[in-house]
């Protein structure tokens, strides 16, 4: 199935794959996504155990990897916070080292990168990252299948991010600059993607061809685009800063008007949940061209991708 064997790898952010390993990734997830639809097996992990580390709670996450698993034979077990010894001193170390003789691999939604980081170096078995406060690599592999399935290229395209400079904002802009396409980030100053991440996405695009610009215009972004993305404006951990961010986000609003400067056949997406009135408007997220379901609908199929890539290779 794969060009490209993966097996036993960690997925911790999307900068350190390679153009053909992304490739890799989605084209089987097109080929995953084809069999659900048709209803043929695809039972490549059975007997396969993930662990599902969650100390920050999630809808798509969750249920995307525990179907995911389902789908393809295995066992999703989750554990909360609450479920391990972490919250009662237990190292990520020892947690690592005491999971990885009992189940296949290991998935983990927390706050900390250096957390995840710290799980895989001590883990034997392939480590997911499922979100950090830094970066959301699961995130931006749907992404960019949803941008080709609407588009059939990645190449060349124009992706407009307006809003916060966040971890989605950050997995995005490395995959677009890896894959040759445009990525133009709109953010207010203070609130810039980070300069380490942004620096890796322009030295990643020049050599695809590609392109990174990061402005505080959100109508530079979002001219001739065709992608507009958006997410809240005050992410899970921000409920103190949300009063402040709402002012100082409010001319970067996704709405009508903006939208307007984009290509007639623009398609628009956010990460979810979104707060309609705030980040974008229902005008745009509930309109014609808006793919944020079936974008919500493909972090299935592009986890179990890199399920299947990562805990099964050349054998499914």
């Amino acid at each position: 199935m794969a060009k490209v064997d993966m097996r036993g790898r960690d997925l911790l952010a999307i900068y350190p794959l390679k153009r053909e390993e992304i490739e890799t990734i989605l084209e089987v997830a097109l080929d995953l996504k084809e069999k659900q639809q048709r209803g043929i097996p695809h039972r490549y992990l059975t007997g396969k155990v993930l662990a599902m580390i969650f100390t920050k709670p999630s809808t798509r996450t969750r249920v995307s990897f525990e179907v995911g698993m389902h789908q393809l034979g295995g066992y999703p077990m989750f554990l909360s916070a609450q479920d391990l010894q972490l919250g009662r001193g237990e190292t990520i170390a020892d947690t690592a080292r005491v999971l990885d003789k009992m189940v296949d691999g290991i998935m983990i939604r927390t706050y900390s990168q250096a957390e995840v980081e710290e799980l895989a170096a001590y883990s034997r078995v392939p480590v997911i990252n499922g979100l950090t406060d830094l970066v959301h690599p699961c995130q931006a592999l749907a992404d960019l299948l949803t941008i080709y399935e609407y588009k059939k290229r990645l190449a060349g395209l124009k992706v407009a991010y307006v809003g916060d400079g966040n971890n989605v904002a950050h997995s995005l802009m490395n995959a677009g600059a890896k894959m040759g396409m445009r990525v133009y980030l709109a953010t207010p100053e203070g609130y810039r993607p980070n300069e380490e991440l942004a620096e890796i996405a322009r030295r990643d695009a020049a050599v695809s061809g590609g392109e990174v610009v990061i402005t505080s215009d959100p109508e530079e972004a979002v001219r001739e685009a065709d992608v507009v993305y958006t997410d809240v404006w005050a992410s899970m951990g921000q409920e103190a800063e949300r009063e402040e961010r709402l002012k100082v986000f409010a001319p970067y609003q996704v709405n009508g008007r903006l939208v307007s400067l984009a290509r007639e056949d623009y398609i628009f997406l956010h990460c979810l949940p979104a707060h309609r009135g705030e980040e974008v408007t229902a005008e745009v997220i509930d309109g014609p061209r808006s793919v944020v379901f079936a974008q919500a609908e493909n972090r299935l199929h592009a986890q179990k991708a890199v399920l299947t890539l990562l805990l099964a290779g050349q054998e499914a």
